[in-house]
């Protein structure tokens, strides 16, 4: 194989017209390369990383707001065909914007909004990239759908390839949180587990995805597809605010390819006429155990210094993330930042988002809000201007984060005396 490139089953060499809808080629985003559309992921000139390039039509806020309650009233700006609904798949998308007045209060920010991606239907934001990638893997007629994984992708991989009627394989650190080994388990009879740290398994991947024929590694050989699927987060909060950018954003960082896609979503609605365009900043949020790119931006350095991961975020826990520098480039040209906290500031500010919002979120989105805090109580956020924090998954993923933390008030006989004895009242 050569670099960037993966082997496809013989049917999968004739692609069917509008496969992948207003997408018109693969382009590196680091010499400008262009070369067709297909189940590659680096440049074969830098080997960079290859990221999909659109001819959008004239899209309206009325098209848009007249489809489905998922990702796919969006299908014009993203790499699927136009008939994708009925494709067999999880309808991800379109989760709840929340007006965080009480979050808002105890931080001392006057307007603040939670986009809750929990809600989804495996209860990670992860849905949104394995819609897209499935898509992906289906139109180029692969015999495996995988991916390498930290938690929450195995879950969603799984479940999609249980719906579409197409065989799953995931990889999996073998130390992972418990839950989420079972949330990929019940989905699928092919969960692996990996001696070894997420950089590990996504090593031994991409060497299978070299090797294997047929295979649909989703953050692999079909990364630049599966990463569109982000922008649809950034889609719906511009949608969800009335049609207009917030000021500021916090987002987590793993791999960084979060951030960065929603950034150029923002940028796609600012070139469609969509919003107006307005200057706005995104802050990025890792945990101290792994922040190669929190380190890079306080350290003021242009390259991205990988880590061993040690922290109870395991869903950040990437310690070569692919687009850190990327990260680095958006926060500094918008005026946001990158900044870490500690295992044990996630754990309180896991705690924090359930007693004022009564939101449950998982270590990244602990990892997030206790971020959040962080830059108020830094000054490095405006506590004046409108911010948008994304909660990437549900904390009944990572319950053992929180077990020390909360426990009952009391344990009392069933009497009223106990009970005013207990000084609940």
């Amino acid at each position: 194989m050569t670099g960037g490139q993966v082997s496809i089953t013989a049917e999968a060499k004739t692609i069917r017209d509008g496969a992948f809808g207003n997408a018109v080629e693969l382009v590196c985003r680091e010499c400008s390369t262009t070369r067709e559309l297909g189940p590659h992921y680096a440049c074969h000139e830098c080997f960079g990383p290859l990221e999909i390039k659109y001819d959008f039509p004239a899209i309206t806020r009325e098209q848009i707001e007249a489809g489905p309650a998922n990702i796919w009233r969006y299908k014009a700006l993203l790499p699927v065909p136009d008939d994708i609904e009925l494709s067999p798949n999880l309808e991800p998308g379109y989760t709840r914007l929340l007006k965080a007045n009480n979050l808002a209060a105890e931080l001392g920010l006057k307007n603040l909004w939670v986009k809750d991606d929990s809600t989804n239907p495996t209860n990670s934001f992860k849905d949104r990239v394995v819609a897209c990638a499935l898509s992906a893997a289906r139109e180029f007629n692969s015999k495996v759908f995988a991916c390498p994984s930290t938690g929450n992708l195995a879950n969603a991989v799984a479940a999609a390839g249980a719906r579409a009627g197409i065989r799953t394989v995931v990889f999996i650190p073998s130390n992972l949180e418990t839950p989420k080994v079972i949330n990929s388990a019940v989905y699928t009879e092919n969960l692996v587990a990996v001696d070894g740290n997420y950089d590990d398994v996504n090593k031994l991947a991409s060497e299978i995805a070299g090797e294997e024929d047929g295979w649909a590694f989703v953050n692999v050989n079909v990364r630049p597809f599966y990463a569109e699927g982000s922008k649809t987060l950034g889609y719906e909060i511009a949608e969800q605010l009335g049609w207009r950018l917030p000021d500021q954003i916090v987002i987590p960082v793993a791999s960084g390819s979060q951030l960065t896609k929603v950034h150029k979503a923002f940028q796609e609605l600012i070139k469609l006429g969509l919003v107006e365009d307005k200057p706005y900043k995104v802050f990025g949020a890792q945990a101290t155990g792994c922040s190669p790119v929190s380190e890079a931006f306080r350290e003021g350095w242009d390259v991205v210094r990988p880590q061993k991961p040690d922290t109870i975020a395991k869903s950040l826990a990437i310690g070569n993330p692919a687009d850190g520098i990327y990260v680095l480039d958006i926060c500094r040209e918008t005026g946001g930042a990158v900044a870490d906290i500690t295992d044990d500031e996630v754990r309180d500010a896991i705690v924090l988002l359930a007693r004022t919002e009564g939101i449950f979120t998982e270590t990244a989105g602990g990892t997030t809000v206790g971020v959040l805090k962080k830059l108020v109580e830094t000054g490095l956020l405006d506590t004046e201007l409108e911010t948008v924090v994304i909660n990437t998954g549900h904390g009944l993923k990572t319950l053992d984060a929180v077990a020390d933390l909360v426990r009952p008030a009391a344990t009392i006989a069933p009497t009223y005396d106990a009970f005013v004895a207990a000084g609940i009242a």
